[in-house]
């Protein structure tokens, strides 16, 4: 059983990853050399000669960096997707949701843990950041940040399960706090470790949203495949599905 979850995550992974190569090739990439041109366009100087020697570099090495950017953004998808499936796997009976809205609750859980709970402190960066650590001290900070995002995520899915019954507003209220006290309170009590001196804030803004939204597709797209893969491998899922419509239809 494990097994079929992670084939089928895997090839959610996959789906998902193609569609970020093609956002990493069309977007991400001119986007990152956009941003990169902007920061460096008023510290020229060089000569014509060391132009036209850049020039020549960036040309030779366009379609290389391309190719492994992508690659890099489909593994990413696949390692996401495989870690999807098992916890699917291993937490499913308790989350909230039926018919496959447990997959996206898990998904939303996946991108508070592995990139917007880490990203208050260590934001996506730009080219040309400033880091005030070193390497080894940011992937410190940031294992502990997932860690941190995993268990508001459970806090989250804890306080809708005592809630929901209730009233499912109220289950969606009690969801939201343990979320927004993080936004609020994280960045407030760390210290920033990243800046962008050269670089616009309003382009900044944007590059780093395109990044967070990038993301949370990843997680959309990885749950939306999975669904798909499990309702064509287990038929009675769709039985069920139809069952379940047909009760709601019925329903004074």
């Amino acid at each position: 059983m494990l097994v079929d979850y992670l084939q089928r995550g895997v090839l959610a992974g996959v789906v998902a990853g193609l569609t970020y190569g093609l956002y990493v090739a069309f977007v991400a990439n001119p986007l990152t050399e956009y941003v990169h041109d902007a920061g460096h366009s008023h510290g020229h100087g060089a000569g014509d000669h060391s132009h036209a020697q850049e020039g020549t570099e960036h040309v030779v090495s366009e379609t290389t960096t391309a190719l492994v950017s992508v690659g890099s953004g489909v593994l990413w998808a696949i390692l996401l997707g495989g870690l999807f499936a098992v916890a699917l796997y291993l937490f499913e009976p308790a989350l909230p949701g039926h018919d496959g809205l447990e997959s996206y609750v898990l998904a939303g859980a996946g991108f508070l843990t592995v990139s917007a709970t880490p990203w208050l402190v260590v934001p996506p960066a730009a080219p040309g950041a400033d880091h005030l650590y070193g390497i080894d001290a940011r992937i410190g900070i940031y294992v502990g940040l997932v860690v941190l995002g995993a268990a508001v995520s459970a806090a989250a899915i804890l306080a809708y399960g005592r809630a929901a019954p209730r009233h499912p507003a109220l289950g969606a209220l009690a969801a939201a706090v343990p979320v927004v006290a993080t936004a609020v309170v994280l960045p407030a009590v760390t210290p920033t470790v990243v800046t962008q001196p050269d670089v616009a804030g309003e382009l900044v803004t944007a590059y780093q949203a395109l990044a967070a939204l990038s993301q949370a597709a990843i997680w959309v797209l990885i749950a939306g495949a999975f669904n798909r893969l499990h309702r064509r491998a287990d038929p009675a899922v769709d039985a069920a599905d139809a069952d379940s419509h047909d009760q709601l239809m019925a329903s004074p």
